[in-house]
């Protein structure tokens, strides 16, 4: 790609130094070109990779015509002359330079399995130690209708698992997956939940604990 572009450039840069005046114009060597006899061909580098005529870089004969009328104008070609062959090649070195200083910026870093397991200990604390909270709308009907005051709360809308790792990612900026969190059915009252976490075994748990949880609170909106 980086040899296309480079080699369009340099066609620009030719078309454009074609002077105003008549007289000049005609003996300029690309126009020159294009009023070519027409029993003959012309020769002509590529610019790109054309098929049926070759790949960029390379020396082709072609009809006036045909290079007048589809390859200029569409940037494929340049004639094969001193001056252009020689801005076509360093264009191509140029590009070449670019392609090995792109392959070079780009390095594949491996992340032992040691560091991995450090960072999914980190983000395990990190959700053992937190404080999910969440605000959600009540059900103001059966607010009203409840017996007691000690009567649960009822939400408008359940919070379900995809809202907890919503705001897992949200508030603590941690990724869980849906098989990192057990929630038999969704959160339907307001109050404090412990969510059980299903992390990967090789995690150790804290002192005193047999599983993984997540403190939610579901607050008033």
């Amino acid at each position: 790609m980086a040899c296309m572009r480079n080699g369009r450039n340099a066609l620009r840069q030719i078309i454009n130094n074609v002077h105003s005046s008549e007289s000049e114009r005609m003996m300029n060597p690309l126009v020159f070109a294009c009023q070519g006899v027409r029993h003959r061909k012309l020769e002509v580098i590529l610019t790109t990779n054309v098929d049926k005529l070759g790949k960029a870089g390379e020396t082709v004969k072609v009809a006036p015509g045909h290079f007048r009328n589809h390859l200029m104008p569409k940037l494929l070609a340049v004639p094969n002359i001193d001056k252009y062959a020689y801005l076509i090649r360093q264009q191509r070195k140029n590009a070449s330079l670019e392609e090995e200083e792109e392959k070079e910026e780009v390095k594949v870093v491996t992340v032992s399995e040691e560091v991995k397991m450090k960072e999914y200990e980190k983000a395990a604390k990190r959700l053992e130690n937190a404080r999910l909270v969440l605000r959600r709308a009540i059900n103001l009907e059966r607010f009203r209708t409840r017996a007691t005051k000690e009567d649960p709360i009822e939400l408008r809308s359940v919070v379900t698992k995809e809202d907890i790792l919503a705001e897992v990612a949200r508030q603590l900026c941690i990724g869980l997956e849906p098989d990192n969190v057990h929630l038999p059915s969704p959160l339907s009252t307001v109050g404090e939940y412990e969510v059980p976490l299903r992390l990967p075994r090789s995690i150790p748990l804290p002192a005193g604990k047999v599983q993984w949880t997540l403190n939610v609170k579901i607050r008033c909106a």
